[in-house]
């Protein structure tokens, strides 16, 4: 598999956006999560079908890009959710009440 081949699954105005660093709003960052996680997916089914052509160093090199387009989502989340001023702190607290009726997965694990 070419490495024409494998940009052509990706979205076409991906990797500009992926290169500029101004991004300044939390709507930006959630942008390139989700670019960055669809970039991922796009790797993985590459990464399947050179395993089905049996194109083991094809396989591992789409596995590795996606990996770190995974982490790069993930990074990008992460700004995203931190750097929204307008969330209160009760939606970053892991101990959160559910409906205001407790915490619903110790319920359920019991």
């Amino acid at each position: 598999m070419s490495q024409a081949q494998d940009r052509q699954d990706l979205p076409e105005d991906a990797t500009q956006e992926l290169l500029d660093d101004d991004f300044e709003t939390v709507a930006d960052y959630h942008r390139l999560a989700a670019r960055h996680f669809s970039a991922a997916a796009d790797h993985h089914l590459a990464a399947a079908a050179a395993a089905e052509d049996g194109e083991h160093e094809a396989t591992a090199r789409h596995a590795h890009l996606a990996y770190r387009h995974q982490l790069h989502g993930v990074q990008y989340a992460e700004v995203a959710t931190l750097d929204n001023d307008e969330l209160e702190d009760e939606y970053l607290e892991p101990d959160d009440e559910v409906d205001g009726e407790g915490d619903e997965r110790q319920d359920h694990a019991q």
